[in-house]
Formats: structure tokens, C-alpha cells, sequence
């Protein structure tokens, strides 16, 4: 990444249009607006936050997805307390666990506790199998099995692993890469999980951030009512400053000529209107930004785009009585014969998310737009899910007082095999078209980032709007995770997700097809 030049724009003369009012989109503006600019801030939904948002249905406050407040990049975590206050942060126990054939682990595991669940012959074969990987590992290990097995040993893997990941992703693991293994567990092993389960917590909280292992985090930071509470003063503060934020706006068309993007066309209520710009700062998703270019990208560059895809998510919340919470911030479900990958405990992430007496279980599916159990109903879906919580023994279906459904499109960007070079051909176009197009986010960029890493891709091109030269693409090329800090000096956040063949993708698509039919 280049150093940040001396700014030499003329912040009084700029027209920003900011596509998108999720962490990317608002953090761009905020950074814009304290230098001067007041950019129009685009968003086709009615709430700002995207994926980060906080859903509030009936005086319940819904996370989508559980967002801990947890980086090693010190300006996004500084700019963080300065948009919401310290007053309005918790600082939040980090629990999750595992649920496998009726038991909860814990997660990371803890020799102990794992001994007490498998039973004490069934942990020797698990630490005869992690020796075994030793003297004889993997054939492949560039595979996510592979990976895992090389670190857990194969009935650690079948036990821990598997089952998950391929509901969260809709493939066997022997098909992703593992990548997304490396950088979820980096440093972690078996041996490693031992040391950490009989290391005091005293001698771990002395620990900073750059020397916890990722994964093990102790604690978090959490805004009092959710993430989209962060995201909702935010939007105060910029329209404060001058922002317009307009909602219900869909992107319909950029327009482009002699090398630059003149105008965003949106559509609002069945109209169209244009808002000119000197630069566009982009968190739509990358596929639907190549589609709206005006005149068309070449028919190679389109086809680039319509390669991109991505995977879809599902909240089915539940309100139960408290008797029926846990301490957990979520739970691993490993349970094949349930759609369920992970059940949050809103109120183990804030109090101020529930109401007393109760509180909310949000049961998370992950799905393709437009398969079988996205198109259920809400009435349907709230159905199953009593029936897999109580399957599951973790509430009692009858004592169920309510139900919510949120669908949220496009969470993950899916990584097949052509991805990169399908991304490559859309980042050079726009750089040989519409270098004032500026790509940020998750979506923004296809990656699988965190909020941290969206709002620092954000930071950097308002930084390249002011006259720094910096290659936001760059950040996070070493595949780091979020919680591990780069060797170099240059800000670094992120994280990658496993590569799914295509072949797999689509074989899935046919037999989830076959299925419903």
C-alpha cells in the first residue's frame, strides 16, 4: 500500500455519491464530511447498517449475524468510540459452544470439558487420531478437511468440523479451500486448544491483542442496542453535518464518459433522478455496480460480473421465557438432522436487546435466494424452527410467546474458482474507465470482510478522494483474519472465505432442486 500523499483535492469542489449506508457507505461519509464534503448518501433499503444493522420488531432488537466490536486496527477502533461514545458501549464475555449429539461443548475446545462429553475412551482415539496426522497427515491439504484434519486429527474433525461448514457453505469441506481454515483457527491446533483450556484467564487478559490467538478472544465490545445502533448515530452525525441520505434509492444506472462517472441514476417510488458526481464511492454489490454502467461494459467484463455469486441468510427469532436463555453469545449447531447452523442468545449479547423475563433465540439458516426454504413462508419458518428447538432440547415449542423472520440477501459473497480472476477483470475495467469509482466493502469488493475491514477500505478511499494514492485492493492480501495483526506497519483487517468449486456450487443447486421437486 502506497504512503498517503499530501492531500491536493479541493474538498469544497468535490461531488461524492455514496452507494450504500452500511459500514463501508457511513463511514465514508463520516471521514468525507470531516473534510469538508457532504456527500449524497444512496441507500435501497429503509435503514442504514446492511448486514450490520439492528432489526426491531415489536420492542425486540435482532443482530443478523453477531458482530463483535473486536480489531487490531487502532483507527477503526478509536473511530468506533467516537461515533457512539464509550457510555454507550458493554463490555461483553465472549462465549460460544458447540451442540453435538445432545451435549454442548466448549468452544474452543476445553480438554476437560470434551473429556466429560465423548467420555474418556473416545478422547484417546481422538488424541490417537491427532497422532496419528502426525506420523501420516493428509493427502491434500490444500482442501478445508485436509487442513482441519492436519490440526484436530480425523475424529476431532467428524465431531467438530464437518457437519458446519457444510451447512454453512452448501458443499462437503473435501471441495473449499483451505484457506478459510487458516485464517479462522491461525495458530490454533489441537495442542494448542490444550495449552489455552489450562491457561489461567488471569495470565490471558494480561495478554494484548496482538498476542491472542484468534478465536480465543476473551472479551468484546458491544453497543448497548446492537450494531445498527453505531450505524444509526452515525447517520445522525453526517446528515448533521449536511449529508442527504435517501432512502428507497436503487441504483438503475452510472453513467460514464471520457474515463470518469458523470452521474448515479436511481430510482425512487417508479422515478428516476440523477445525482452528478466528481467520485462514487461504492458498497453495492460488485455484480449489480458492472450491471448498471451506462453505456454497457463489454460483453467479457459483463459476463465477469454475472460470474459473481453469493450465499443468503435467514434469522428466525424466537421469544421464549428466560429459564430458557443460556450464557452463550451463540451456539454451533453440528446436528445433521436440523436445517439450523447457529442459535444467538440476544440477551447473553446485551440486555437491552430483550425485555425482562425473556428473552430472544435467533436461529440462523443459511441459504441461496430463492431455494426451498428461502421461499417458506414466515408462518412456516417460525414453525420449523420450534420444532428444531425443541429437537434440539433447548426450548420448549409450546412455551414459544413469538416468532420473527428477517431475510437478508447477499451476506456472503460465494468464493468458486473463478473468482478472482472474474473480480480482476471488473477492478481493471474500472480502472481503465471509471477510476473514480471506488469499490468498498464486503459486497463493495467481493470479499469476505468484517465490519473493521469494510469501514477501513472506506477510510483509505476517502483518504485517495483528498490526493492519497493508496491500493485498497491490497489491504488484506496476506489473507490475515481480523483478530491477528500483519507483520508489516500497514493497517490491515479482514478475512477470507473457503474457494468453492463451481462444479460443486451448481452440483449443490441441482440436488437442492431435486429435492424440492
Amino acid at each position: 500500500m502506497a504512503a498517503t500523499a499530501t492531500p491536493r483535492s479541493d474538498p469544497a469542489a468535490a461531488q461524492v455519491v455514496v452507494i450504500g449506508a452500511g459500514p463501508a457507505g457511513l463511514t465514508a461519509a463520516y471521514h468525507l464530511t470531516k473534510a469538508g464534503v457532504t456527500p449524497t448518501i444512496l441507500e435501497a433499503d429503509d435503514v442504514v447498517g446492511g448486514i450490520s444493522r439492528t432489526v426491531e420488531r415489536d420492542g425486540w432488537r435482532f443482530d443478523i449475524g453477531g458482530h463483535r466490536f473486536f480489531t487490531k486496527v487502532k483507527a477503526v477502533d478509536d473511530l468506533w468510540f467516537e461515533i457512539l461514545g464509550e457510555d454507550e458501549f458493554l463490555q461483553r464475555p465472549r462465549m460460544s459452544r458447540i451442540y453435538y449429539r445432545g451435549k454442548l461443548y466448549d468452544y474452543p475446545l476445553k480438554p476437560l470439558n470434551v473429556l466429560r462429553n465423548i467420555g474418556f475412551i473416545e478422547a484417546v482415539r481422538c488424541v490417537a487420531s491427532y497422532l496419528w496426522v502426525r506420523v501420516r497427515p493428509p493427502k491434500d491439504t490444500s482442501n478445508l478437511e485436509g487442513f482441519y484434519v492436519s490440526m484436530f486429527g480425523w475424529r476431532l474433525y467428524g465431531h467438530f468440523f464437518d457437519h458446519y461448514n457444510q451447512k454453512v457453505w452448501g458443499v462437503p469441506t473435501r471441495q473449499m479451500s483451505a484457506d478459510f481454515g487458516a485464517q479462522r483457527v491461525k495458530g490454533m491446533s489441537l495442542m494448542t486448544a490444550v495449552r489455552e483450556g489450562f491457561t489461567p484467564k488471569f495470565v490471558k487478559n494480561r495478554r494484548s491483542k496482538g498476542q491472542q490467538v484468534t478465536s480465543l478472544i476473551e472479551s468484546f465490545n458491544y453497543p448497548k442496542f446492537g450494531p445498527g445502533q453505531m450505524w444509526e448515530r452515525c447517520t445522525e452525525i453526517v446528515i448533521g453535518r449536511g449529508c442527504t441520505v435517501d432512502f428507497g434509492a436503487r441504483v438503475v444506472r452510472i453513467t460514464h464518459a471520457d474515463g470518469r462517472a458523470e452521474s448515479v441514476v436511481v430510482e425512487v417510488d417508479g422515478a428516476e433522478r440523477a445525482y452528478p458526481c466528481t467520485h462514487v464511492v461504492s458498497s453495492m454489490p460488485f455484480r449489480d455496480l458492472i450491471r448498471a454502467i451506462d453505456p454497457p461494459v463489454p460483453p467479457e467484463v459483463r459476463a465477469a460480473a454475472e460470474g459473481l455469486g453469493y450465499r443468503d441468510f435467514i434469522t428466525v427469532a424466537l421469544v421464549v421465557p428466560q429459564e430458557y436463555s443460556f450464557p452463550d453469545n451463540w451456539i454451533y449447531i453440528h446436528d445433521p438432522d436440523v436445517k439450523v447452523g447457529r442459535i444467538q442468545n440476544f440477551g447473553s449479547w446485551s440486555p437491552y436487546l430483550v425485555k425482562e423475563g425473556r428473552t430472544c433465540l435467533g436461529l440462523e439458516l443459511f441459504v441461496n435466494e430463492g431455494d426451498d426454504t428461502w421461499t417458506k413462508s414466515d408462518d412456516d419458518l417460525i414453525a420449523q424452527a420450534k420444532r428444531e428447538i425443541q429437537h434440539l432440547g433447548l426450548a420448549d415449542a409450546s412455551k414459544v410467546e413469538a416468532g420473527y423472520v428477517v431475510r437478508m440477501p447477499k451476506a456472503y459473497p460465494v468464493y468458486d474458482e473463478y473468482y478472482q480472476a472474474n473480480v480482476k477483470v471488473l477492478r481493471d475495467w474500472i480502472a481503465a474507465n471509471a477510476p473514480n469509482i471506488m469499490p468498498t466493502g464486503r459486497n463493495g469488493m467481493h470479499k469476505y470482510n468484517n465490519q473493521d475491514h469494510s469501514m477501513l477500505t472506506a477510510m483509505l478511499s476517502v483518504e485517495n478522494i483528498l490526493g492519497a494514492h493508496h491500493d485498497v485492493w491490497t489491504v488484506n492480501v496476506e489473507s490475515e483474519y481480523h483478530e491477528e495483526q500483519m507483520g508489516s506497519d500497514a493497517p490491515s483487517s479482514g478475512r477470507d472465505a473457503p474457494v468453492l468449486p463451481r462444479a460443486a456450487i451448481e452440483a449443490a443447486a441441482r440436488q437442492r432442486q431435486a429435492a424440492a421437486d
